[in-house]
């Protein structure tokens, strides 16, 4: 027994400074590959022609300074309008959802752009409470580490905007053919109403839905 707490004892000091140190890195290190673009590269999903999207994934960083000042104010917008005020987690999105679970209505998440950044880079996608743990942690992690700028500047590259579609750059070629930079308003709302289905919504092609949605969030993104 003694030596098996000897070894886990190891084994969580090495995971945790193996993390610690990632972190830091990635505090000044462009993310190049997030394990999404691996997992989908190798089990793609979608139709045949999305699933050979996923297998040649377009991903180009670019710093928060070369994106379209509207791209960041969409996300918050859509994603976590309390982005530049809690420390990683929203405690009122939690118990707004616990309390719609808990009388009967749909379930959703509760995500932070905090979170969904520590998911993207560090961690696979999943629902298992050892994942959801290790999200925590990580999240944790980079709001210690990391300004609310550059957790914006990681996820705004990181995140996935459609099939084979990595980050604000790919996606301002791939649906508008301009660069992140020459976003409009419009076109960054767009991108930012589909990115709870990236695989299924298309911003330059968008439903009736998705565009109420994106007036909505231009509604907020000037306020």
């Amino acid at each position: 027994m003694r030596l098996i707490f000897k070894i886990l004892k190891w084994l969580i000091i090495i995971f945790v400074g193996s993390s610690v140190l990632a972190v830091a890195v990635y505090r000044f290190v462009p993310v190049k590959v997030t394990p999404l673009m691996l997992i989908r590269d190798i089990h793609p999903v979608g139709s045949d022609s999305q699933k050979e999207m996923q297998r040649h994934w377009k991903h180009d960083w670019v710093s928060l300074d070369r994106m379209s000042k509207w791209m960041p104010k969409a996300v918050v917008a859509s994603e976590d309008n309390r982005f530049y005020t809690h420390h990683g987690f929203d405690t009122t999105e939690i118990r707004k959802a616990m309390e719609e679970s808990k009388n009967g209505g749909r379930q959703r998440g509760a995500s932070t752009i905090s979170q969904q950044t520590a998911k993207n880079v560090f961690l696979w996608p999943g629902h298992s409470w050892i994942r959801k743990g290790l999200e925590a942690y990580f999240t944790v992690l980079i709001e210690l580490m990391w300004p609310k700028e550059r957790i914006m500047e990681v996820y705004l590259n990181s995140i996935e905007m459609g099939p084979g579609i990595y980050g604000a750059q790919a996606a301002a070629e791939y649906y508008f053919g301009c660069t992140a930079e020459n976003l409009s308003k419009r076109q960054c709302a767009l991108i930012a109403v589909c990115l709870p289905n990236p695989i299924k919504r298309n911003p330059s092609n968008p439903t009736p839905y998705l565009n109420r949605r994106a007036s909505k969030i231009m509604h907020y993104m000037a306020l």
